[in-house]
């Protein structure tokens, strides 16, 4: 039995209707949800970009489900406000909030005006601030210099316990450095041998989420054209998903995108039986938590399609 969360897309739709869409959500019957925490969409035709902290405080006000969030600790964030941000949402919503950090995009983080460091720093530094952030969910004052610096930080509203701190992993690289240090892993939809690769680097140190991108409409021809027209950021693999600097830049590097380069990024189709035995086999390779993204502006129906029809199948 796995549990399925809802994505909310927030380079997408605006935070208004995300609200609505999440609470059709929980109204429906899915388990939990998550977003992204992102400053910019990947592609213009998304067009939206809300901010993740302020949204789920509402979200969490909104429904009874458990919500995540997938976040980078640094530059745009200093820690010891990331981590006061954290430590209230949490403090708010006890046991119903969970935390995953990544190395960060570009596409985000440019905005300070700091260089875009090669890979192996940006990894350090997002470790460095993780160790920051949890000292001061503990309750320690917090004095540091390193590659940022941090002067006598204390966060005084603090949650009785700390969130879970997950590790978003695309690589089994990566996947390997979260097991250090990580309560759960999350990770995106790939090739199937690349999903067991980073499963087994991470290990029997806690869960395994995955998320799902995911295109469902009438036709096969619509699900189609809506996988190619908001989604075709997917196509765009490591280094350069990462290292493209703003939106103009990831148009510009998916203009060509057809539907057969996203069969190993989405799940296209139609059927609703098809959906269903695709995520069951995901959820069988080891992940216990299935978040799914339907890659459409309008959710409804498939919110309310994919409760009725493919949840019962994955639980």
């Amino acid at each position: 039995m796995a549990t399925v969360g809802y994505h909310c897309a927030h380079e997408q739709l605006p935070p208004s209707r995300l609200l609505d869409d999440v609470r059709r959500a929980a109204d429906a019957g899915w388990d939990a949800a998550m977003c992204s925490d992102h400053l910019a969409p990947w592609s213009a035709r998304q067009g939206e970009s809300g901010n993740a902290w302020v949204w789920l405080g509402a979200a969490l006000q909104a429904t009874s489900l458990e919500l995540g969030v997938v976040t980078a600790p640094v530059p745009r964030y200093h820690p010891a406000v990331h981590a006061q941000q954290i430590a209230t949402v949490a403090e708010l919503f006890p046991d119903r909030f969970w935390v995953a950090f990544g190395s960060g995009e570009h596409l985000n983080e440019h905005v300070t005006g700091d260089l875009w460091p090669p890979k192996p720093e940006r990894v350090a530094r997002m470790l460095e601030a993780i160790d920051v952030i949890g000292r001061l969910l503990a309750g320690e004052e917090v004095t540091h210099h390193g590659a940022f610096e941090v002067d006598e930080a204390k966060v005084w509203s603090r949650p009785r316990t700390r969130p879970p701190f997950v590790a978003a992993a695309v690589s089994p690289e990566s996947a390997a450095t979260a097991a250090t240090w990580a309560d759960a892993l999350i990770t995106v939809i790939q090739p199937v041998d690349t999903l067991r690769q980073v499963l087994d680097a991470w290990g029997d140190r806690g869960p395994a989420y995955l998320q799902v991108h995911l295109s469902w409409a009438a036709t096969d021809d619509e699900a189609a054209a809506i996988a190619v027209d908001q989604g075709a950021a997917n196509v765009v693999g490591a280094p350069l998903a990462w290292d493209l600097k703003t939106t103009a830049h990831f148009d510009a590097a998916t203009v060509n995108v057809r539907v057969e380069d996203l069969v190993d990024a989405v799940l296209i189709s139609s059927d609703l039986g098809w959906h269903a035995a695709r995520l069951v086999e995901l959820r069988d390779l080891g992940f216990e938590r299935l978040y799914l993204h339907h890659l459409g502006k309008h959710q409804e129906r498939f919110i309310e399609a994919f409760a009725d029809k493919v949840l019962p199948e994955l639980r």
